[in-house]
């Protein structure tokens, strides 16, 4: 396959903007480069037919999510939530949203009425209105969560279905069991913080999170523990709120299709993922694609009715890649089955390049969302960027 390439290096020179058009394999990639940003180099390849370009400099941007008027809000590894107005637009100038007396407020999910965000000990929620540019009051906290402190992973994952809010709360450990109940589960509750439930249990870290806006299904992309086998376990993609009873994904004693870490487990009862990535690929973030009314930048049909993910690549030898990745879904159900002995059939790459020959890297994709437009914004959280993806040529409304 061929690909298209952009690659942006920052200059020092203070407020000038610059944007560049360069051809590369026969095919067209858009620069676009901010010289009040700090000193990076980025790379990152997208399938010909594409444009991938930079619309905006934010320090630890994660997860995504786009308002009715355009704008989007951005999480970060910090105590702020961004926003870039008319984020479509070249280049788009972020300011901060809402600040939090909390760190890492990387989850965002956003209704008609509230900005919802995950900070590492609480969930909390901010009134909104469309076309707010900055909080129109102070964030309130409706939940909490790590009750048992400050140990493994540290992100909340937020998403939105009707009028359900989901968090995810990752481990406290590669392997442990867990004393804190908020710990490796997705948590269920109403939108004021009340009602408060388990919805998926034994789930080490789904720090991927989203919706199918014509089922209203949750999805959970998982990244599994370390020190098993090599090359296991693959890491999971499932429909979480398609199983009727609470999923129980067997964390730490089983994985993948009922295998037990030892020869001691029963895993009759775990529950089994509809979907697989490789060990190591570490889902991040996820949006499902489906043609906004009227996008002027529509997808092409082997891109778009399922979702996109983004994988974190990981810190192992040899490094697994960072990528990003298309997983066709149909009514809940990924359009070819799992294979436990190959979890490379599901799903194709659509952006790569973020990892060098020697195993260095450019970038790492986190969050990732679908503009009105039909375009596609990726989060990027080593080269602090912004990118915005689309087709090169524009078909036209559909």
């Amino acid at each position: 396959m061929e690909f298209a390439t952009t690659k942006r290096k920052h200059a020092h020179v203070k407020r000038m903007v610059a944007t560049i058009v360069i051809a590369v394999f026969g095919a067209v990639g858009t620069l676009v480069a901010d010289a009040g940003a700090p000193a990076r180099e980025t790379t990152a390849t997208v399938p010909t037919g594409f444009t991938i370009e930079t619309i905006a400099h934010i320090e630890g941007p994660r997860e995504l999510a786009v308002s009715p008027t355009g704008d989007l809000f951005v999480g970060t590894r910090g105590n702020v939530v961004d926003i870039v107005a008319h984020a479509t637009d070249t280049p788009a100038k972020p300011s901060p949203f809402a600040t939090f007396p909390d760190r890492i407020a990387a989850g965002v999910a956003l209704d008609a009425n509230a900005l919802f965000v995950g900070t590492f000990g609480g969930i909390w929620r901010v009134p909104y209105a469309a076309g707010d540019r900055i909080a129109r009051a102070a964030p309130q906290e409706i939940a909490r969560v790590r009750l048992g402190g400050g140990r493994g992973h540290q992100t909340t994952s937020v998403a939105l279905a009707g009028d359900r809010l989901f968090a995810s709360v990752g481990s406290s450990c590669n392997a442990c069991t867990e004393s804190d109940a908020t710990r490796a589960t997705i948590e269920e509750m109403s939108l004021d913080g009340r009602d408060v439930r388990v919805r998926a249990t034994h789930i080490r870290n789904a720090v991927a999170l989203a919706v199918d806006p014509r089922t209203q299904t949750l999805w959970a992309g998982v990244a599994g523990q370390d020190e098993l086998e090599h090359g296991h376990p693959y890491e999971i993609f499932d429909a979480v709120t398609a199983h009727e009873a609470t999923p129980d994904y067997g964390w730490p004693t089983c994985f993948e299709n009922h295998r037990p870490v030892d020869g001691g487990r029963d895993c009759g009862s775990q529950t089994v993922a509809r979907a697989a990535f490789p060990a190591y690929e570490t889902p991040i973030g996820a949006t499902f694609y489906r043609v906004p009314p009227g996008a002027r930048y529509a997808f092409p049909p082997a891109f778009r009715d399922g979702a996109f993910v983004a994988l974190h690549g990981s810190w192992h030898s040899p490094p697994v890649p960072p990528r990003v990745v298309f997983v066709p879904i149909q009514h809940d159900e990924p359009v070819t089955p799992v294979d436990w002995a190959d979890p490379t059939k599901q799903w194709r790459t659509f952006v790569s390049g973020f990892q060098r020959d020697d195993g260095s890297r450019g970038g790492r994709p986190t969050g990732v969302a679908v503009a009105l437009d039909g375009s596609l914004f990726v989060a990027d959280d080593t080269a602090n960027v912004i990118y915005r993806i689309r087709p090169t040529e524009r078909p036209g409304p559909r």
